[in-house]
């Protein structure tokens, strides 16, 4: 999907992209910043997703927190504030209802399929101006639905909390004209 977000994006944004592409990763906006640019909100965050290792990331980058290094999540300290870059990642089975028991470095698509919910799931390279979505989160945005990435009450039985953030993005993007997809409500139930 066509987009043309380049010029919207911070510039310690722009940034730390170039540099990952720069050395040769992938990487690419994700989540509720690409949500909320496809709705012509202003994102209160942007989040990355890329190929790079969290010690590649280390390494690029003067300032890094690993918040979630086990699980690939990095955060970049710029002067305008902290930037989380992910790698992209499959996870196998969740025992404790919270986390995975191991995650899988992978794939734009296989990221994509694990993550909460399609209008989340989408990444942007804004660079080539395009929106990529391999879960149908498009379409639920201009349906205006809020919508499992598969099988809702697989989703909730990974992580519970998920089932708070169906509330919360359904209270923020309700004003919007957003429901929630009627399978996500039943699993919800």
């Amino acid at each position: 999907h066509s987009v043309d977000w380049y010029h919207q994006l911070p510039a310690h944004v722009k940034g730390i992209l170039v540099t990952l592409r720069n050395a040769g990763h992938e990487a690419y906006l994700v989540g509720g910043c690409v949500r909320d640019l496809w709705l012509g909100l202003k994102p209160k965050d942007f989040d990355l997703v890329s190929s790079a290792s969290p010690e590649e990331v280390e390494r690029l980058f003067p300032r890094t927190e690993g918040v979630g290094r086990a699980f690939g999540i990095m955060i970049v300290i710029t002067e305008n504030g902290p930037v989380e870059v992910a790698r992209f990642r499959a996870d196998a089975e969740y025992k404790d209802g919270r986390h995975p028991t191991e995650v899988v470095f992978s794939s734009p698509e296989e990221d994509a399929k694990r993550r909460d919910f399609t209008i989340n799931a989408l990444f942007c390279d804004p660079k080539k101006g395009e929106v990529i979505d391999y879960v149908g989160g498009v379409s639920d945005l201009e349906a205006r639905r809020i919508r499992c990435v598969g099988d809702p009450e697989l989703r909730f039985e990974e992580d519970p909390l998920r089932m708070l953030r169906a509330a919360r993005f359904h209270s923020q993007l309700a004003p919007l004209g957003f429901e929630l997809d009627s399978a996500l409500s039943s699993a919800v139930r």
